[in-house]
């Protein structure tokens, strides 16, 4: 009896691609769904892991920044609201990239079996560490209460800036995946990348001390690192009245953005193609 050998491409038009995307839908919630029970299975505290994290990271820079290094928040806001307001979009960046730079690797046995469009898996991990971002959120409103701090109307715009850390952690996400297919020691670079983002970014201080320090040129370069003008917009947005966003700076941090996410797009489909013999 003759057999008969079935090759799917990966390689499609890329309108059946974008297609095959929404066809997949169901596979994309039940990735997330087992990236998010994975995380918490056999934990002590189970879920409070992704409010214990950023929670104690707050008030350590809080403590090194404010009363140490004696540095000013911004306008009248509390100095714990302020940075915790950074540390939000900062540790889903942060988990977003570290889940999602892994994630081929870590669905390699899924990947060599079965043809679907392996954009579903890191943008699966971003949708887990977002889901981490919610839960921690409820901490915000809980210190919002301590501190009698409300939010004015600028709250409303946060649902925006939070597109924006969605897209600014999916581009280099999927170059980092992309690379990691072939590169494996790219995978002790993320954990590098991490903590030296959360060094230069200004999570444990105020943009504003920043610009005053750096001056406007260099604070425009400062910049492109794309989470700066994340951070600018969710503190704009939490903070209200007591904080401002440096426009141009928020500009340059969008462009930065897009362009990051188109090459992590088009290297990653240029990977996928071949992935599954690589990987």
């Amino acid at each position: 009896m003759r057999q008969t050998n079935i090759i799917l491409e990966a390689g499609r038009a890329d309108k059946e691609y974008w297609r095959d995307l929404w066809r997949y839908r169901e596979l994309f919630v039940v990735l997330a769904w087992r990236d998010v029970t994975a995380r918490y299975k056999q934990t002590v505290v189970g879920v409070l892991w992704a409010v214990l994290q950023p929670l104690l990271t707050m008030i350590v820079m809080t403590l090194v920044f404010s009363r140490l290094a004696g540095l000013p928040s911004d306008g009248t806001a509390p100095y714990a609201i302020m940075v915790y307001a950074a540390m939000l979009p900062w540790q889903f960046f942060a988990n977003s990239l570290s889940a999602s730079g892994n994630s081929l690797l870590g669905n390699a046995h899924l990947i060599s079996k079965v043809y679907f469009p392996r954009l579903v898996i890191p943008t699966a991990s971003v949708i887990t560490a977002f889901i981490d971002f919610l839960v921690a959120f409820t901490i915000l409103l809980a210190l919002m209460a301590f501190y009698q701090f409300w939010p004015n109307w600028r709250m409303l715009t946060l649902p925006f800036f939070t597109v924006i850390a969605f897209l600014a952690a999916l581009g280099p996400g999927l170059l980092l995946a992309s690379l990691n297919v072939k590169y494996r020691d790219f995978r002790y670079v993320i954990p590098f990348i991490v903590q030296f983002g959360l060094y230069v970014s200004p999570v444990g201080f105020s943009t504003a001390v920043v610009r005053e320090k750096l001056g406007e040129t260099l604070f425009l370069i400062y910049s492109l690192n794309p989470m700066v003008g994340v951070i600018d917009g969710f503190r704009w947005a939490i903070l209200g009245d007591e904080a401002n966003v440096y426009w141009p700076g928020l500009a340059i941090s969008l462009v930065v953005t897009a362009l990051l996410l188109w090459l992590g797009i088009a290297r990653f489909r240029r990977t996928e193609k071949t992935c599954a013999d690589v990987i």
